[in-house]
């Protein structure tokens, strides 16, 4: 086998077992949080760490880890990387507490799952650009994204099924896959990319950016929670100082990158047209639809199965199911779409992907809470075909804009604006939706149990009691507020009519639809929004643009940055001036 096609399956299935831990997790809260006995009602801080952790550190180390490879092999710290994240999956396998210390233990060890997963993310599209000729990177790119996708779907199914077993398999079923890729990357992967060795690290911008990075991440996280009388934190001293510092700090990044000999990242490959148009459209597209997937989780498993007559045992494995549409989507979509960029480039195609993902956010909207399937299932296969015609061209475009020497840092900042983009979508989804349901859910549920036969004294006191962010992750997870807010006295208090409809699989999901739809349907129409913006921002790519020439930032750096044309080095004949006016030139394309 020559060595292109070993470098892609390894960081295949790298890739695709870290994307497929990131939502595992996300469909397996319920037996989570019953394995480790917490009350994900009144743990929201665990409940959104174990969910957000893993996310939070791979974005902050994404380009960190990506400077150091750039200086001491990319192959190396993949490897490395492998092997954390194997770690990683067993500590959490073998987490052994429960309470709120199996809690704190869960999510160090997520941690530990989020660092190992931050190497391989890093790293992989760099391997595989070193690898493969400029002619052929579009496939091999499109491969190792629709694994990416693949992963995150087949996490939602795998955690459906094995969580109905044991929350634990949830972990475990990452370990002999690590072990085999860890061995398969040590033994058959090589270094092929360029090196630049005897560089400094940068201490204060990888510091400066990783905290800012992490403050600006974490204040997301914690606008999420309530926060006095208010259905979220984002008012909350605390959680505005921490958005506030993060911004600071990512601010002065760019002014400390411009200072320092050997900076964390080459702030002048933003001067190219085809890596920060393809960057920003990609960081668009992730807030776009990064938290769709999440959204759709809710809707069928909180509402949509349960109205059908799913058991709320098998919701999880039956929301990952009914989501695969999007994922066939991508999987046919991803690899053509990248063969096709090779040869003719990827603004046409990236900017048509973008527009398609746009049109289908503009069709969810159009389906009611009780749709029917079909037209659903047409819906997510247009958008993953969609995601699969921008992605591949995409990131290919990104990758080979910039020299061969970078490409590790170029990655990691391809791969950190995805993710924070991710991040950013899940919490502007969810402020949407509970800021919705802050104002019209307490009627709601106070109509609703007044109908049932509910006093309304008492349907009153519950309506003001089941906070918007309770109601939203007790949909989620699959519980009903209402009758476990009820002490044992009043629910034997009640006529034996209205404790029937409280008990009914179908009371909450009913109670709660109309706000939900109401709410996502406007978080639909931004998506698509914001889709849009991203094709435009692709359309303004400029030409195919290949191993743009980065001058060197400090004169006291001699040795020349060589060009990349077609995959081959091509030394510099005048020095800085040439590098300058070929930058300038790039830059203009």
């Amino acid at each position: 086998m020559e060595y292109k096609w070993t470098a892609l399956s390894n960081t295949t299935i790298g890739v695709l077992m870290a994307a497929l831990d990131g939502t595992i997790v996300l469909i397996s809260l319920p037996a989570i949080f019953n394995g480790i006995k917490i009350d994900p009602l009144t743990s929201f801080e665990y409940l959104l760490w174990i969910l957000f952790g893993y996310s939070i550190v791979t974005s902050t180390l994404l380009v960190t880890f990506g400077r150091i490879s750039d200086m001491f092999g990319r192959v190396r710290l993949y490897n490395l990387g492998f092997a954390i994240f194997t770690i990683g999956s067993t500590l959490c396998y073998l987490t052994p507490n429960t309470g709120d210390t199996g809690a704190l233990e869960l999510i160090f060890f997520r941690i530990i799952q989020g660092a190992g997963a931050a190497f391989l993310f890093a790293n992989s599209a760099a391997i595989i650009t070193d690898a493969f000729p400029e002619n052929e990177r579009g496939q091999a790119l499109g491969i190792n994204m629709v694994a990416v996708l693949a992963g995150s779907l087949i996490g939602l199914v795998g955690g459906g099924i094995l969580a109905s077993i044991d929350w634990r398999l949830i972990f475990l079923v990452s370990v002999p896959i690590g072990i085999f890729g860890t061995v398969w990357s040590y033994w058959k992967l090589k270094e092929v990319g360029t090196i630049r060795r005897n560089q400094t690290l940068d201490i204060w911008g990888n510091v400066t950016f990783g905290v800012g990075l992490t403050l600006l991440l974490v204040g997301v996280t914690y606008g999420l929670l309530p926060y006095g009388s208010s259905s979220m934190g984002w008012g909350n001293p605390l959680d505005v100082a921490s958005l506030a510092s993060g911004a600071l700090l990512l601010i002065a990044f760019p002014f400390i990158e411009m200072k320092v000999k050997d900076p964390m990242f080459r702030l002048e490959l933003f001067k190219v047209r085809a890596f920060s148009m393809g960057n920003f459209a990609g960081l668009l597209a992730s807030v776009g639809r990064g938290g769709v997937q999440i959204m759709l989780i809710i809707l069928l498993q909180g509402i949509w199965l349960p109205l059908h007559g799913y058991m709320l045992k098998s919701t999880p494995f039956w929301s990952g199911i009914y989501l695969t549409p999007m994922l066939v989507g991508f999987v046919v979509m991803g690899p053509i779409s990248g063969r096709i960029s090779d040869k003719h480039g990827a603004r046409l195609l990236a900017t048509l992907g973008m527009g398609i993902t746009g049109a289908a956010f503009l069709a969810l909207c159009l389906l009611p809470y009780n749709f029917q399937l079909l037209p659903f299932a047409v819906i997510l296969l247009v958008m993953g075909l969609g995601g699969g015609m921008f992605s591949s061209p995409n990131i290919a475009a990104i990758m080979n804009a910039v020299p061969r020497e970078h490409r590790g840092a170029a990655s990691g900042m391809r791969a950190t604006l995805q993710n924070v983009g991710q991040t950013m979508s899940i919490a502007i989804f969810f402020t949407i939706i509970l800021s919705a349901l802050s104002t019209s859910l307490p009627g709601s549920i106070s109509s609703t149990l007044s109908k049932v036969g509910v006093p309304q004294n008492i349907a009153s006191h519950l309506s003001n009691s089941i906070s918007p962010t309770g109601a939203l992750f007790a949909a989620f997870l699959g519980y009903n507020p209402v009758s476990s807010g009820l002490s044992p006295g009043l629910l034997s208090s009640l006529p034996a009519a209205a404790l029937k409809a409280l008990e009914a699989p179908t009371f909450f999901a009913n109670t709660i639809a109309p706000s939900f739809m109401s709410a996502l349907h406007l978080a639909f129409y931004i998506g698509a929004g914001i889709s849009i913006v991203a094709a435009v921002a692709s359309a303004f790519r400029g030409r195919h643009v290949s191993g743009a020439v980065i001058e060197p930032q400090s004169q006291k750096r001699q040795e020349p940055i060589p060009a990349i044309v077609g995959g081959s080095d091509l030394p510099n004949q005048k020095g800085s001036s040439s590098e300058s006016s070929d930058i300038r030139a790039n830059s203009e394309k």
